[in-house]
């Protein structure tokens, strides 16, 4: 494992080039691992898109955080892994001795460590990264089946912070690949799930993803009062889950959810973005409004043992595969594409795709 290699690098808004660049090195606590798989994110998208991310990179930058592969080399002090290891390396990894991971905030931690560079032939793992977020792969599991720990880790603190419980109906806004995510680990977890679409090709795949109700935006005059009238007696959801991160969706997760309920605000709008709720019916409805933002190391954990158990369904949630060389024209297609089929994620394999 010497001299160069290929790996896609970030240099502003919509501007992502293949470079030839030197290989990485394991400093001691480190691990240097050969890509096996990445996987494409809502993330990377918008971070492609707007040209910077307040918290995970500045441009110019190695791209991408959802990776799986093979431990190349192990830095001096490396503990638990060695040369050949199959591991899935999160794209982040807490301090655990702030404010915030003092009092099990590990996702607000003031200084979380992040990692990019997922697009490439290699990636180096950071020593903390190593130690607190790194997960052996077991046989069998598929790179690109691994690689979807990290999303499906932030799915899972999301659920959790709604406190809802087997039996309870949940909303969920928005058919993305987070919104699925959120139907099926639900539905996994024993909730009646209601999904609310957009598109035709939506509809199916909501229901593939543990959907037992889907209204279609499209095709109902008020969404709000189609989707409360599938709860019992109209009253609203339980939970409400807001995955699409515009203000028109987070207004009607506030008007989906029952008296006492919870809405979680998982979508990210841009900075400034300003909504409008009916203030009355929050105070006297008794409404929790909160918002999950990244993962922990036990969600990660959790997530894992979801994928690695088979209950995750992984296969159907990747529904595209590609060589790295492709990675730049891919990005460009997915800010353009306007659905039709089912595209959730897209899998890179830098050694290339067997058609």
């Amino acid at each position: 494992m010497v001299g160069d290699m290929i790996a896609a690098v970030l240099y502003g808004k919509e501007d992502l080039r293949l470079e030839r660049i030197a290989t990485p090195r394991a400093r001691r606590g480190e691990l240097v691992v050969r890509v096996g798989a990445a996987l494409t994110c809502g993330t990377d998208l918008k971070v492609y898109r707007r040209g910077y991310h307040a918290m995970m990179l500045k441009p110019p930058i190695l791209f991408g955080h959802e990776v799986a592969g093979v431990v190349a080399e192990a830095g001096e002090g490396v503990p638990g892994f060695r040369e050949g290891d199959r591991v899935v390396a999160l794209n982040s990894a807490p301090c655990d001795h702030c404010f915030f991971c003092c009092r099990g905030q590990q996702n607000l931690c003031e200084d979380l460590l992040f990692n990019n560079g997922a697009y490439a032939e290699y990636i180096r793992i950071p020593g903390r990264i190593v130690e607190k977020n790194t997960l052996l792969i077991p046989a069998g599991v598929p790179f690109e089946h691994a690689a979807l720990t990290e999303p499906l880790a932030c799915v899972v603190r999301g659920l959790e912070e709604t406190g809802a419980s087997p039996g309870d109906t949940m909303v969920v806004i928005g058919a993305g690949p987070i919104g699925l995510m959120f139907m099926h680990v639900a539905e996994l977890a024993g909730m009646e799930v209601i999904a609310v679409v957009k598109r035709d090709d939506q509809v199916a795949t909501a229901k593939l993803f543990g959907a037992a109700h889907v209204v279609q935006t499209t095709a109902v005059e008020d969404t709000v009062a189609a989707t409360r009238a599938l709860t019992a007696k109209g009253r609203g959801a339980d939970a409400v889950i807001e995955a699409v991160a515009t203000p028109t969706t987070w207004e009607w997760a506030v008007d989906m959810v029952r008296k006492g309920g919870v809405v979680n605000f998982f979508g990210g709008p841009p900075r400034g973005t300003r909504v409008q709720l009916d203030t009355n019916r929050l105070h006297y409805g008794d409404i929790t409004l909160k918002a999950s933002f990244h993962h922990t190391p036990s969600t990660c954990r959790t997530a894992f043992e979801l994928i690695t158990s088979g209950r995750f369904h992984c296969k159907e949630a990747i529904t595209d595969r590609v060589g790295l060389d492709q990675v730049p024209e891919l990005f460009a297609r997915m800010l353009t594409r306007t659905g039709g089929s089912r595209e959730i994620k897209t899998a890179v394999f830098p050694e290339g795709v067997s058609r």
